[in-house]
């Protein structure tokens, strides 16, 4: 019988996930070299979605102390059709995993890691990967680990799009770039110039490790509904530069019309 291959992705998501990697992994604090390893591991703990790196304690260049946990916030999101994961933004501090936290004490540098108790994994520390610095290779990572079971195409497009708000078009396009990123809906990049209302910068600034740091921005017209309604990435990587200054809104938070059909709006951790 045939079988959905999307549908496999939630078959494991409440069990503790590990993959190697091959790359050489380097982690840093104030400049100081805290780990240099050949061997690390990609996890993911259990209804997490976006993986940590776990380095060999033979790796790490100073002590592993046994800290109290720190309390943090579930803050459990719902992922299309799968069992509710935990959003990105959930603090490491959190963990779904049996394991004990540590400080990981480097001269003046300092960071917090988790060893998960579980005998696959012996020998490996978790590393908060905002509390360091890190390069793969010679080349500075962002955000988290890329997942290696993930990927992002690009394709230019002469669909016709249509973005409203509440019977107001905001935008509309027959030259949009479509990014396809596995297991998330594909995004519809359109030209400034096409963007039919005023777009107002944010404060507001994220991060993903794959296309760069997002500008937000603010549709005034919608009111408080336009508030960090859509983003663009004004310096990506050069992998990605063909998304450079182009608009993308979130589908979660407008209308759609794609060639006439209108769309659903997808249920995602941005809703």
């Amino acid at each position: 019988m045939a079988i959905d291959r999307a549908s496999k992705f939630f078959d494991h998501l409440d069990e503790l996930r590990y993959q190697p990697t091959e790359k050489r992994v380097r982690v840093l604090a104030g400049g100081t070299t805290v780990a240099d390893t050949r061997a690390a591991l990609l996890i993911w703990e259990p209804r997490r979605v976006v993986a940590s790196y776990a380095i060999p304690t033979v790796d790490i260049r100073g002590d592993l102390v046994a800290i109290e946990a720190t309390a943090a916030d579930e803050r459990p999101v719902q992922l299309g059709a799968g069992p509710p994961v935990l959003d990105p933004s959930t603090a490491f501090a959190f963990h779904t995993a049996a394991g004990t936290p540590v400080e990981i004490v480097s001269g003046a540098a300092r960071g917090v890691g988790y060893r998960l108790a579980d005998p696959d994994l012996d020998g490996y520390v978790v590393l908060d990967f905002d509390a360091f610095d890190w390069l793969e290779e010679d080349e500075s990572i962002f955000g988290h680990p890329r997942d290696p079971f993930s990927r992002i195409d690009m394709r230019s497009s002469s669909r016709h799009i249509r973005i409203e708000l509440g019977g107001v078009v905001l935008a509309e396009s027959s030259r949009p770039v479509l990014l396809f990123e596995t297991m998330i809906p594909a995004r519809f990049y359109l030209p400034a110039d096409d963007v039919q209302v005023a777009l107002t910068r944010s404060d507001t600034r994220t991060v993903c490790a794959y296309k760069g740091h997002a500008t937000h921005w603010s549709v005034d017209v919608a009111g408080e509904d336009g508030t960090n309604i859509a983003w663009s990435y004004e310096k990506p990587p050069p992998e990605l530069s063909q998304v450079a200054g182009l608009v993308c809104f979130y589908q979660e938070r407008v209308d759609v019309t794609l060639d006439g059909v209108a769309q659903l709006r997808p249920v995602t951790p941005w809703s």
